[in-house]
C-alpha cells in the first residue's frame, strides 16, 4: 500500500476549516500540532490514490488563506497498515446514499507535475547526457554492436521532456508545454551535431545490421513506439522507476536520430530520410500514446476554465498527431509496395 504524507502550515484560526477533510474515508490518520498561537501543523496520512483528491479540496477549503502543504512520500509505517483498513474504507464508501468513482490509482497532479517539470528543464547535465548517448550510439551502429547501442539508450535522458510535453496537452500548460517542446528541439540538434561530424569522419557502411533496421519502417515500429510512450507514462504516474522505461522511449527516439546524422554526414540524403521517417512516426507515437494514457489515467486540471482551457489543447493535440500519424502510415504502406 503506497503511502503519502501530507504536512499543511496554516494560520491557526484556519484549522476548524480542515476538520471535515481530516475525516474523509481516504485519511489513514492525522495529526493537529501548535508551532505558536499563531500557527499550526497539521499532518495527514493517506494512500497514494486518495492524495489528489484530498489537495484538491484543502485547495478548496482554505482558498483565500496563507498556507503551506508539503506532499512526502512514505517508505513505511510502524506498525503496518492491514490490508483490512483499506477494505473498510471500500465498505463504508458503498454503503453511502451516493457512491462516488473510486480514485485513479497514480500519484497525485502536483506530484506528477514537479516530477514532469524537472525532467523537461534544459540544462547542461541534459545537454551532455544527449551528446554522450549519441556518441555512444553513433559508435554501436557503426560497430553493428547491440549491446553499445543499447547502452546509449540508458544515458539518453529523453523520457522526461517527452512525457512533459504529453502532461502539459493534457493540463492545457502552455509555459511546460514551451519548456518540453524547446528541450525536446535541443535534444534532437544535440544529437545531430554530434552524429553528423561523426558520420562525415568515419567510413559508414548503410549495409550493416543496425543501420538497415532503422532505413525500412513498418507497422510493429509504430506499435513499439505507442507501447514506449504508454509505458513512460505509466511509469510516472504510479510512481514506478522510470530508469528502465526509459530506455524504451530511447529505443524508439534515438537510434533513428542518430542513424539520420550518420547518414547525412556521410552524403547518403536518400537513405538519411527513411531513417528520418522513422524518426518521426516514433516522436508522434510517443506523445499521442502519453496524452492518451494521461486521460485513461483521469489526469486533469483542477479547476473549471483551466479544464476547458486543457479540452481544446487535447482535441487540438491528438487531432494533430493523429493526422500526422495516418499521413506517415499512407507513405509507409507506398514504400513497403514500391520496394
Amino acid at each position: 500500500m503506497a503511502l503519502r504524507l501530507i504536512e499543511v502550515f496554516l494560520p491557526a484560526e484556519h484549522g476548524p476549516r480542515l476538520q471535515e477533510s481530516l475525516n474523509k474515508d481516504g485519511v489513514v490518520a492525522n495529526w493537529m500540532e501548535e508551532l505558536s498561537d499563531q500557527q499550526i501543523l497539521v499532518r495527514v496520512l493517506l494512500q497514494v490514490e486518495n492524495t489528489e483528491p484530498f489537495l484538491d479540496e484543502l485547495q478548496k477549503t482554505l482558498e483565500g488563506a496563507d498556507f503551506r502543504a508539503v506532499l512526502v512520500p512514505v517508505e513505511a509505517t510502524i506498525p503496518r497498515l492491514e490490508l483490512e483498513q483499506k477494505e473498510q474504507s471500500a465498505a463504508a464508501a458503498s454503503d453511502g446514499a451516493e457512491q462516488k468513482e473510486a480514485p485513479s490509482p497514480r500519484i497525485s497532479r502536483e506530484e506528477l507535475y514537479q516530477q514532469v517539470d524537472e525532467g523537461a528543464q534544459l540544462t547542461r547535465i541534459f545537454v551532455v547526457l544527449v551528446a554522450l548517448s549519441a556518441v555512444v550510439a553513433a559508435v554501436g551502429i557503426d560497430y553493428n554492436n547491440i549491446t553499445v547501442v543499447i547502452g546509449a539508450m540508458v544515458i539518453a535522458p529523453l523520457l522526461g521532456p517527452n512525457v512533459a510535453l504529453a502532461l502539459a496537452t493534457t493540463l492545457g500548460d502552455t509555459a511546460l508545454a514551451k519548456s518540453a517542446a524547446k528541450t525536446n528541439l535541443v535534444g534532437i540538434l544535440v544529437a545531430l551535431a554530434v552524429a553528423i561530424p561523426i558520420g562525415f569522419l568515419i567510413v559508414v557502411d548503410p549495409q550493416v545490421a543496425e543501420i538497415q533496421s532503422r532505413l525500412h519502417t513498418q507497422l510493429k515500429d509504430v506499435v513499439l513506439a505507442l507501447a514506449s510512450g504508454a509505458a513512460g507514462v505509466l511509469s510516472i504516474t504510479t510512481g514506478a522507476s522510470a530508469a528502465l522505461i526509459g530506455v524504451m522511449v530511447a529505443v524508439a527516439l534515438l537510434p533513428p536520430l542518430v542513424t539520420f546524422g550518420l547518414l547525412v554526414g556521410s552524403g547518403d540524403f536518400g537513405l538519411a530520410a527513411h531513417a528520418m521517417l522513422l524518426f518521426v512516426t516514433n516522436v508522434i507515437c510517443v506523445n499521442l500514446a502519453g496524452v492518451v494514457t494521461l486521460l485513461a489515467q483521469n489526469v486533469r486540471p483542477r479547476t473549471w476554465w483551466e479544464a476547458d482551457r486543457a479540452k481544446k489543447a487535447i482535441k487540438i493535440a491528438i487531432t494533430f498527431w493523429i493526422v500526422l500519424l495516418c499521413m506517415l502510415v499512407v507513405v509507409v504502406l507506398i514504400l513497403r509496395r514500391g520496394n
